[in-house]
């Protein structure tokens, strides 16, 4: 659907410009080594006459002012300005290059390997050269300068806003959209701009937005009644197809009544391996797969395809696809990216409402990554997905859900969560520009694991992606040694400035200096098999029991994945669910049926990815 146009509010724009006249407060002092950023958009603003709060507010809207190590964000934007340059940042190949999972998940039906053709670019990403014709620098030295950087942003937008009476069109402008997702962007700008903020950047720069607690923020003015979105969101309706193909086929969905035929427990959040335009287009191609909502980078932009009430192709395991709504974003795990800011305020604001709306807990067992979905059997677990990878900020995240992750156990608890510091956390992974290639150091949400407490002893075994037994690797696309941000798992030994957690049925070391810590103690529960059970089997899916299903619906296979959880481990609870299937493998609804059994089964966190284990196998115990 076509983005309605309104008239663009000026009240808060004129106030802007009106409170920077008048002066703001000065940034308090910092040490000279710390400051130089601030500075740079100090001298940057009064070079080319703009309000320095503008500058400023644009930038962290774009990068929170960090450099990302020289490497471009998913929308091919470098630097805190975020100037755009396709020719540099390269063009990805494929939708969905990541993994060779079956998005469907479903066993009932035959497997979905969609191929998707060349990524397009958008138009429009080469801001970069407009900077270098306006500062007279190389678009190299743009990219790689932070000051330069900030002077080609801060020359933009002099030259979008001129003739202009307020600022307002020249942020919206600098979005590098229109219509209302450009005016959201302005109005997150601004809103910054209203209550301010101060962080230290990725490369240890403390930058400071005093405050402007008059600024009357502009309000977005609401989406189609057609769209499930916040109201302080851009939103528009683009329709995945539900339509019946050839040979007793159809795409590329399922219809359902949820949350009254079955409770929604997730929300999996995706990076999309390809650009916009393409991904839309695969989004309504009746033989392609579907998921919920698409975010868009540069602007926050968000697109529903297919209703919460049903249940979308996107995760790779039928029985999270039942019970999840699938979030998209704009990027590329596979390249290594960063992830902008404007998507993650739009897409924690989704997530939030959705959250609100179906009962969903704010939490890593309950908000996951699609790298955080299980195989449903020994055999997919290879081909599963990894997006949106180790570069997808978790912490900042939940920040912005107003769920912060971390620091909320006593110390000693046998219950952790991790949650190292981004900025500082950067472990070296390889592959992001082809196999064996180093990745940029740049700061991670992930924590790698060691088979003993020493850097130089090897990664953890994960059977299920290297059956083998060979250790786990250092690749960007290898989650098989790797603890992700705010998930939780039990101690399972110290050992001097090392911890041990209890991974996929091994002790997992990690580096936990006292000065530096990258897990915090937690509360919560943890399973641990019965008494008289050496090992018990851990699954990928709950389903029900056999005689749980009725006459002509296929029973579905109680298959364990080829891990063991021995007795003595203990693991975190994210809880008991029932067990369910959902049978709908024809185009007429009315075959549909949700098989519901007796069977109860505890989510739990297990190795990077969740898991199930029966109920009846375990003990559920207060971590202490």
């Amino acid at each position: 659907m076509p983005m309605s146009s309104r008239s663009v509010p000026r009240t808060a724009a004129v106030a802007a410009v009106v409170a920077i006249a008048a002066g703001l407060a000065a940034a308090p002092a910092h040490a000279a080594t710390t400051e130089q950023r601030q500075r740079d958009f100090t001298a940057a603003a009064a070079e080319f006459g703009v309000p320095e709060n503008v500058l400023l507010g644009v930038s962290y809207l774009e990068s929170r002012w960090d450099s990302n190590a020289g490497t471009p964000s998913t929308a091919a934007g470098y630097g805190p300005m975020h100037l755009t340059d396709l020719r540099e940042a390269g063009v990805a190949t494929s939708h969905h290059d990541e993994g060779a999972e079956d998005p469907r998940g479903d066993d009932a039906r035959p497997a979905l390997h969609p191929k998707a053709g060349p990524a397009t670019p958008p138009h429009g990403l080469q801001t970069v050269d407009e900077a270098a014709q306006l500062t007279g620098q190389k678009a190299e030295t743009l990219r790689t300068d932070a000051a330069q950087n900030i002077r080609g942003g801060a020359a933009l937008l002099a030259k979008y806003h001129a003739g202009q009476s307020d600022w307002y069109d020249a942020v919206a402008r600098y979005s590098g959209s229109a219509g209302d997702a450009a005016q959201t962007f302005a109005d997150e700008v601004f809103d910054t701009i209203k209550t301010g903020v101060a962080r230290t950047t990725d490369d240890g720069q403390q930058v400071t937005l005093a405050a402007t607690p008059d600024l009357k923020a502009p309000q977005h003015a609401g989406n189609p009644a057609n769209v499930e979105c916040p109201r302080t969101v851009a939103c528009e309706s683009v329709p995945a197809p539900y339509q019946e193909l050839p040979n007793d086929d159809y795409g590329n969905h399922d219809l359902a009544n949820r949350p009254v035929s079955q409770k929604i427990d997730h929300i999996v959040i995706h990076d999309t391996e390809g650009y916009w335009d393409n991904v839309l287009d695969l989004a309504q191609d009746p033989t392609y797969v579907s998921w919920h909502y698409t975010i868009r980078s540069n602007d926050g932009l968000i697109a529903q395809h297919v209703p919460t009430k049903d249940v979308a192709w996107h995760a790779g395991n039928w029985y999270v696809n039942a019970k999840s709504i699938g979030v998209e974003h704009e990027g590329f795990a596979a390249k290594g990216t960063w992830y902008t800011e404007a998507m993650y305020r739009s897409s924690a604001k989704l997530v939030g409402y959705l959250a609100r709306k179906y009962g969903i807990p704010l939490d890593r067992a309950h908000i996951i990554g699609h790298d955080n979905v299980p195989g449903t059997i020994p055999s997919t677990i290879a081909g599963m997905h990894w997006d949106p990878g180790p570069y997808w900020d978790w912490s900042h995240y939940f920040d912005l859900l107003g769920a912060p992750l971390g620091g909320f156990g006593l110390p000693g608890s046998s219950l952790v969560t991790i949650d190292p510091d981004f900025a500082k956390n950067q472990p070296v992974f390889t592959g992001c520009d082809g196999p064996g290639t180093a990745c940029a150091p740049r700061g991670s949400e992930a924590v790698v694991l060691h088979s003993q407490p020493s850097e130089t002893s090897p990664l953890l075994v994960d059977i299920g992606l290297h059956p083998n037994g060979s250790p786990s690797t250092t690749d960007v696309s290898d989650v098989g040694s790797r603890a992700a941000t705010g998930q939780q798992y039990a101690v399972a030994g110290v050992s001097g400035d090392w911890t041990a957690i209890w991974y996929l049925g091994q002790k997992g070391w990690f580096h936990n200096p006292r000065n530096a810590r990258v897990a915090k103690p937690a509360i919560g529960l943890v399973v641990t098999p019965k008494p008289g059970l050496t090992t018990i089997p851990v699954y990928g899916r709950a389903y029900p029991e056999p005689e749980a299903y009725p006459a002509n619906t296929t029973v579905q296979a109680i298959t364990p994945l080829p891990y063991t959880l021995a007795a003595g481990q203990k693991y975190s609870s994210a809880g008991t669910v029932g067990s369910e299937y959902y049978s709908a493998t024809t185009f007429d609804v009315a075959d549909h049926v949700v098989v519901k059994g007796k069977l109860k089964y505890v989510q739990i966190q297990f190795g990077h990815r969740i898991a199930f284990v029966k109920a009846d196998d375990v003990r559920i115990l207060p971590a202490f």
